[in-house]
């Protein structure tokens, strides 16, 4: 991938600032080539070698951590649609829908904390201690839902765990865009967002492993054990992760002032010379909120993202959909492993090719329609082969397109940063409505095709399709008007070049 240095003098010559980089509030000092004042001395080769290993640096510092916990975040999610058929509905004595609120009372407790907590993250801008004390708490509440003696003892822990569970994902999201410039977002958001589906392929052979070796250890059935280990692994992974993941650029203790320096500037380059993050008390908390609302823009983003987020509710109850397959127990959590793996490579594809070709539109509307495609033969086949292959392709596109669709609301939205943060938070909040009501779409009776639970997710990817052309063409216009004025002769030198959109 190319350097951000490759054709940055010109831009930043007409992006000057006049601000100290010291305090890391209003931007970087530049000379008239463009440069900050610990870079002026290097040459081009020099600063594209130090970016390199900038990124590198950072990469691993950031990734692998992530992606791990991301890994536990859905495994403690989405234990209880394991620990159903591990026996958990007996034991609890639930009738009725009662499962299903269990299920969904998570998201309610989700989607009230995703905004307050982006904003406060943003304010703070110590994710490497925030995103870990979060994910510590909601590993507690796992374990804890393995001794749950009744129906209200498991809702009061979902409850809870959808409650610190909120900050992980959108806060990930917005440390991530902090980081990198927008043709490097996608790529690393792909690889973060493969975490969740290795979860999905994980949690069935862990679930598999710990029902056929488990069940009775200690006078504890199979699922009591499930909840408890993920829940305790959590745990420890949180603590771990406090010594390892970065804060924001500016307030990241073990990179060299050269190295700030350079994280600094790169994103202001990115952003045409916005610089890229203020101290809290230089931003009041609910100005990016209100910056969101305000922008007609994110509105036509959110209903892409919405319809993209419709099928998440799988997530849940994707053993059950399996086992409507009419294999045994240990069979069906085996066979919900193959089609996450499939879609982790293909979100992983997917997203190296937005960034080298930094486009937007098609990465996300490509694999929104296969899993429409998805959702059409699931619900119409009745041999098991095809709805296995139903099966396999829904999930690639159901956890690519909302991926894409959550890099372009972050590249979309890009600044500030606290709108960017604010964004992202709002977006995937409003989205997890859909698991909510998804979550009573998927009874036992409905199996083995669930055909309206396929249906409302098929009506919904059509609507993500609608909204993001409509996007596409009001961003294409934008980017045009944007370039007439920058070619008009009376557009001065002393005017700040604007920042395009991916489309």
């Amino acid at each position: 991938m190319a350097s951000i240095f490759d054709g940055v003098l010109p831009k930043m010559t007409k992006a000057k600032s006049h601000t100290s980089v010291s305090s890391a509030k209003n931007g970087i000092v530049i000379d008239d080539r463009g440069l900050p004042p610990l870079l002026r001395d290097l040459g081009s080769e020099e600063i594209t070698t130090l970016e390199k290993k900038l990124k590198r640096k950072i990469d691993w510092r950031m990734m692998p951590p992530l992606i791990i916990m991301y890994i536990m975040n859905y495994l403690d999610r989405n234990a209880i649609g394991a620990a159903r058929l591990a026996g958990m509905e007996e034991d609890l004595n639930l009738v009725g829908y009662e499962f299903q609120t269990c299920v969904t009372i998570l998201f309610v407790g989700y989607i009230l904390m995703q905004v307050p907590s982006n904003l406060f993250l943003n304010r703070i801008g110590k994710p490497s201690v925030y995103l870990p004390t979060c994910m510590a708490i909601w590993g507690l509440l796992c374990a804890c839902s393995g001794v749950a003696r009744s129906y209200h003892g498991l809702l009061a822990t979902r409850f809870l765990l959808g409650f610190f569970e909120a900050a992980f994902y959108p806060g990930c999201v917005a440390t991530l865009g902090a980081w990198y410039v927008k043709e490097e977002l996608s790529l690393r958001t792909g690889i973060f967002y493969c975490g969740s589906m290795l979860s999905g392929a994980f949690s069935g052979l862990i679930a598999a492993g710990i029902t056929d070796g488990l069940d009775g250890a200690l006078g504890l059935r199979a699922w009591k054990w499930l909840f408890i280990i993920e829940g305790s692994a959590t745990v420890a992974i949180a603590i771990a992760a406090i010594f390892i993941l970065p804060d924001f650029p500016a307030t990241t203790k073990w990179l060299t002032a050269q190295e700030r320096e350079l994280a600094l500037w790169r994103l202001q380059v990115d952003a045409a010379g916005e610089p890229d993050w203020t101290e809290g008390k230089e931003q009041p908390l609910l100005d990016g909120f209100k910056m969101v609302l305000r922008d007609p823009l994110n509105w036509n983003m959110l209903i892409v993202v919405y319809g993209a987020a419709s099928a998440i509710a799988i997530n849940s109850f994707f053993p059950t959909v399996v086992a409507a397959l009419g294999k045994g127990k240990i069979q069906t959590l085996l066979l919900t492993a193959p089609p996450y793996l499939l879609a982790c490579l293909v979100c992983i594809g997917v997203s190296w090719n937005a960034d080298r070709t930094k486009e937007r539109y098609w990465h996300t509307v490509g694999p929104i329609a296969l899993a429409l495609a998805g959702f059409v033969i699931s619900a119409s086949a009745t041999g098991i082969g095809p709805r296995y292959f139903g099966a396999m392709i829904m999930l690639p596109g159901i956890y690519t397109g909302f991926n894409m669709s959550m890099v372009w609301t972050a590249n979309t939205m890009s600044r500030p940063p606290a709108k960017r943060a604010a964004a992202v938070a709002f977006n995937n909040a409003l989205a997890t409505i859909c698991s909510i009501y998804g979550s009573y779409l998927y009874p036992n009776n409905a199996a083995p095709r669930f055909v309206l639970a396929f249906g409302v997710n098929a009506g919904m990817a059509f609507m993500a399709i609608i909204a993001a052309t409509v996007l596409r063409a009001v961003l294409v216009k934008k980017n045009r008007e944007m370039d007439r004025r920058e070619a008009d002769p009376t557009y001065g030198a002393d005017n700040v070049e604007q920042r395009r959109y991916l489309v």
